[in-house]
C-alpha cells in the first residue's frame, strides 16, 4: 500500500512538468498583481481548504526568505461570516459571497477542488467573473466543472483524492517560489 502510493504520487507529479509554464505565468501575474495593491482570494473545501490557506499562508508570511507581507485571504478562515452565509443564504453561496465582499477586478482568486465539481467553489468562480477578477483552478482530473469555468487550470491527472491534494501542495509551494523569484527576493530556489 505505501509503495502504492508512493509511485502514484510519483507519476502525478511527473506528469505536472508540463503545468510548469502556467505555474510560472500564475507567479508572475500574482507577483504583479500583489505588488500594485491587489489582493489574493483562495477557496476550497476539506483538504483543498488547507491548501488554499497554505497558499495564502506562504503570501502573507514567508515561503522560504524574509520579504514584505501581501494580502492573501483564505475565505474559509472567517468561520462567523461563513457559518452566517450558509445559514442565510446556503452553502452554494459561501464563497460567492465573500468573492463579492473582497473582490475587485484585477484581483486574482485562487478555487481549490479535487473533484472539480464543487458548487460553491464554481459559484465563486462565476461571481469573479462578473466582478473581474482573475480565476485559477487547481482540480483533479478532466474535464471538471470548475476548469471549465476558471480563466486558467492546472488539473492533476490522478485517482487518488490524496494524490490530488498532495499534488496541489507541490504546485503552491512552486507558484510561491515563482512569485518571491519575480518580486526580487533572493536566495530562491528555482
Amino acid at each position: 500500500m505505501i509503495t502504492e502510493h508512493f509511485t502514484a504520487l510519483s507519476e502525478a507529479l511527473g506528469r505536472l512538468g508540463s503545468a510548469a509554464p502556467t505555474i510560472d505565468r500564475w507567479g508572475r501575474h500574482l507577483a504583479a498583481v500583489l505588488s500594485s495593491g491587489g489582493r489574493l482570494l483562495a477557496a476550497g473545501n476539506g483538504g483543498s481548504a488547507a491548501e488554499a490557506q497554505h497558499l495564502t499562508g506562504e503570501l502573507v508570511g514567508k515561503y522560504l526568505h524574509d520579504r514584505p507581507p501581501f494580502s492573501a485571504i483564505a475565505l474559509h478562515a472567517d468561520t462567523s461570516a461563513g457559518t452566517a452565509i450558509v445559514n442565510d443564504y446556503g452553502e452554494q453561496e459561501l464563497f460567492a459571497r465573500q468573492v463579492q465582499a473582497h473582490g475587485r477586478e484585477g484581483d486574482v482568486l485562487v478555487l481549490l477542488s479535487t473533484s472539480g465539481r464543487s458548487q460553491n467553489v464554481c459559484a465563486a468562480a462565476k461571481t469573479a467573473h462578473d466582478l473581474g477578477v482573475t480565476t485559477w483552478a487547481m482540480t483533479g482530473p478532466l474535464p471538471n466543472s470548475l476548469a471549465a469555468l476558471c480563466d486558467d487550470a492546472i488539473a492533476v491527472e490522478a485517482d487518488s483524492t490524496a494524490t490530488v491534494q498532495e499534488a496541489h501542495l507541490a504546485i503552491v509551494h512552486t507558484l510561491c517560489a515563482v512569485f518571491d523569484r519575480a518580486i526580487g527576493v533572493d536566495g530562491m530556489v528555482a
